[in-house]
């Protein structure tokens, strides 16, 4: 019996809601098999991130190898935050690599820039160091924020088609959006679609992990572009609806409770 997998580069988060954690759980609960490699580590809660060490590249580009070197099934890619822009040359290296034995390998990049309350998540420049893993992803998941900086305009329409020059699909969250409904929007060549989600009260530490997590897990299991994305905001939306509390502050969104 074999799983497909999916390989995951991102921080470890102490309070286990956003990050490494959140995103073997997203991946686990999808029944694919997560290989987590570790970017950096983070000195947060589940409210402020207070600092941030990123794991040195060399010791990055070891863990890569050692799973590429005896042949493990890699079936998509997930990335979350990269630490620093030689993580970043690393994570591309790394793609490049695999992308030779099998071409259409997709991967989703969650460019991660802060935390949800505006904590910094990476050294230096980040927008810089997401350069070239932007050029190589299938999917870009940027909030609005993110968007933002990454783009350097206001409108979502403008910033999709500045992101669609690196990336082949867009995909801006509402959640940073105001009112009583989430708009999230998906850009391709092929065209757009939007989804529009109650807002759920509260604020959650994590969200973004779920929901690029549950893309990528979907994408390794065969799924269609449309029906990986469509699939993953169902679950991260009732990952959402059972989030739980660990202290003040955030709330961690329970996606141990699968649906699909």
């Amino acid at each position: 019996m074999t799983k497909p997998c999916v390989l995951v580069f991102a921080g470890l988060d102490p309070s286990g809601g956003a990050g490494i954690q959140a995103d073997i759980q997203a991946i686990s609960a999808a029944g694919v098999h997560p290989l987590p490699i570790v970017t950096a580590l983070t000195v947060q809660d589940n409210q402020h991130v207070y600092a941030v060490h990123p794991v040195d590249a060399d010791v990055l580009r070891e863990q890569a190898r050692a799973l590429i070197d005896q042949s493990t099934r890699i079936d998509a890619i997930k990335i979350g935050i990269v630490g620093s822009a030689l993580n970043a040359q690393v994570i591309a290296d790394v793609i490049k690599r695999l992308r030779t034995r099998s071409p259409q390998l997709p991967v989703v990049l969650d460019p991660v820039l802060a935390s949800g309350h505006g904590g910094r998540l990476s050294k230096g420049d980040a927008v810089q160091a997401l350069a070239s893993l932007r050029q190589l992803a299938t999917l870009i998941t940027p909030n609005l924020p993110e968007a933002r900086a990454l783009s350097g305009v206001e409108s979502v329409d403008h910033q999709a088609d500045i992101l669609l020059r690196d990336t082949p699909h867009v995909f801006i969250k509402g959640g940073h959006g105001e009112g009583d409904v989430v708009i999230n929007r998906w850009f391709s060549s092929g065209g757009q679609r939007e989804w529009t989600w109650p807002r759920i009260e509260g604020e959650f530490h994590g969200s973004g992990c779920t929901l690029a997590s549950a893309i990528a897990a979907r994408l390794a299991k065969g799924m269609s572009m449309e029906a990986a994305q469509d699939a993953a905001q169902h679950v991260t939306q009732h990952a959402l609806s059972n989030a739980f509390s660990i202290a003040q502050g955030q709330q961690i969104p329970d996606r141990v409770k699968e649906i699909l």
